[in-house]
């Protein structure tokens, strides 16, 4: 599981990082004013559509499914199960995308009321509707990364979304060498999700891989479909929390002008970690504690969900402080280029310490929900993501006014935590979380381990930054070497404290399944 895990994490990662690079050619290219926040609402309609379906979401009830047809009526019935799930998504997203594209006044106009009456609501509806496309290649490709997980086949799928930031990025370095009005590169850069939609479909289809285990491909709306999605919708709905906060954020945020923008550029920072331990989360252990779950396996099952929240956690709290002490001077180097100015950097700042209070929650509801999904729980998952939603809408509305884009990061990691607490009480009383007592022992080691990296690493950003204040290049240079020195002061804290040992780590990695790496 381990190794699996690994190998999902770092095609997230490897992801994620041309992610910042995309995004910083955004914010070079559009600033943070009326253009960028139309862009940026367009694509956070596509972007949470695009999360409902992948990055794990999907598998919470096409894996448990798959796998349970093929254990009680073999793999040609399963085959044929996965092929009316390919071809009814691939038809639904169709159809959907058709009917939004018409709606998308009004669709836009909900999700960004501040937009009405001004120039940026068609903006935003123009860029909408040349992104639309992509939805129609997500059915088909989520069906297939899927399906491809439920075979312990991680590489592919862990690696194919990098074409979908290749294709924005190729395309944004043409257009800042070529010094194009923003609103005709937003367009263009708009078309361009819907053509990496299709680079990602391609990739897969000629891998032939996926598509063998869905056949033959038909459009079904049978009993056995009807409880597939009743139970697949409230799971994707609920593997997308943290979008879905965002996305209520950007709503109250539309009436503040750049808002969005910096709402936007702070929470693609917290997707960062968020991405590699949710997306690695969702997509190994759903499989994992299912097949554990079907066979009774306690000793499996208490195994995957300890070693995934010790991961969840050892991951994402470092990650928490790191972002918290070092705000300002990685927007500052990610995003203070062309249109993008110093008082945008500062606003997205405060933006980023305070949604950085929410990560750890918003892991630990990653880390917890697949034991819900391997046993058909949907809808409890559900219900700590609708009640996060409802805390989120009332504190953002109350916080707003007087903090503006602040007030708001603060409502949605408030939102967070209420969703993780929802989220340990139910389980705790349904069926209790199994932790064995290696992980009772490493996980406050785990915590305090963070905590003396975070103070140190605050230490040193008191002496270090204020000395290369004023070059450019001596504040990268000592930027990246106050975060390897995080890395390392943690890694270090951890040999110390007898959570990791190279010897131990070495071990599990070998220990692996070797199918883990398949592509």
């Amino acid at each position: 599981m381990i190794r699996s895990i690994l190998t999902v994490s770092t095609g997230t990662l490897a992801s994620r990082l041309l992610g910042f690079a995309r995004d910083a050619m955004v914010a070079a290219l559009l600033g943070a004013g009326p253009v960028a926040d139309a862009f940026l609402v367009a694509f956070q309609l596509v972007n949470v559509i695009r999360r409902l379906l992948t990055e794990g979401a999907l598998n919470a009830a096409l894996i448990p499914a798959w796998l349970r047809v093929r254990a009680a009526d073999g793999p040609v019935a399963a085959a044929a199960f996965a092929g009316r799930v390919l071809g009814t998504i691939s038809c639904a997203l169709i159809v959907a995308t058709l009917l939004i594209g018409i709606a998308m006044p009004l669709v836009i106009a909900l999700l960004a009321p501040g937009f009405v009456g001004h120039a940026t609501l068609q903006f935003a509806v123009d860029d909408a509707r040349l992104m639309l496309p992509y939805l129609a290649f997500a059915g088909p490709v989520t069906v297939m990364m899927g399906l491809l997980n439920a075979q312990q086949r991680f590489a592919l799928t862990a690696f194919s979304p990098l074409l979908f930031n290749i294709a924005l990025i190729a395309v944004m370095v043409a257009l800042l060498l070529w010094r194009q009005d923003a609103s005709f590169a937003a367009a263009l850069v708009a078309g361009t999700v819907g053509i990496a939609g299709l680079l990602q479909l391609l990739i897969l289809v000629l891998r032939r891989g996926a598509e063998s285990f869905a056949t033959p491909l038909r459009v079904s709306f049978d009993t056995e479909m009807g409880d597939f999605f009743r139970k697949a919708i409230p799971g994707m709905v609920a593997n997308s929390g943290p979008q879905l906060l965002v996305v209520a954020g950007a709503i109250i945020a539309s009436t503040t002008p750049a808002a969005v923008s910096w709402l936007y550029f702070a929470n693609r920072l917290i997707e960062l970690p968020l991405g590699i331990v949710g997306t690695a989360m969702g997509t190994v252990l759903v499989p994992e504690l299912t097949r554990a779950v079907r066979s009774d396996d306690h000793d499996t099952i208490m195994h995957a969900e300890s070693r995934g929240l010790e991961l969840a956690i050892g991951l994402a709290l470092p990650a928490t402080l790191g972002l918290m002490v070092l705000s300002h001077p990685i927007v500052h180097l990610l995003f203070e280029h062309g249109a993008f100015r110093a008082e945008d950097t500062a606003a997205t700042a405060r933006a980023l310490l305070l949604l950085a209070v929410g990560l750890p929650a918003h892991v630990l509801v990653k880390a917890l929900s697949p034991a819900f999904f391997a046993r058909d729980d949907t809808l409890t998952p559900l219900m700590a993501t609708l009640a996060g939603l409802a805390v989120a809408v009332v504190a953002a509305l109350l916080l707003s006014r007087p903090f503006g884009a602040s007030g708001i990061a603060a409502a949605i990691a408030l939102a967070a935590w209420s969703s993780a607490i929802v989220l340990v009480a139910r389980g705790a009383a349904t069926f209790g979380f199994s932790l064995d007592d290696a992980a009772r022992r490493r996980l406050p080691r785990i915590v305090l381990a963070a905590l003396a990296m975070g103070a140190l690493l605050w230490l040193a950003t008191q002496f270090m930054l204020p000395l290369a204040a004023v070059h450019g290049f001596a504040r990268t240079a000592l930027l990246g070497i106050l975060i390897a020195g995080g890395l390392a002061i943690y890694a270090v804290l951890l040999a110390l404290f007898r959570v990791v040992r190279p010897a131990d780590a070495i071990r599990a990695f070998k220990q692996s399944r070797a199918g883990d790496l398949r592509a």
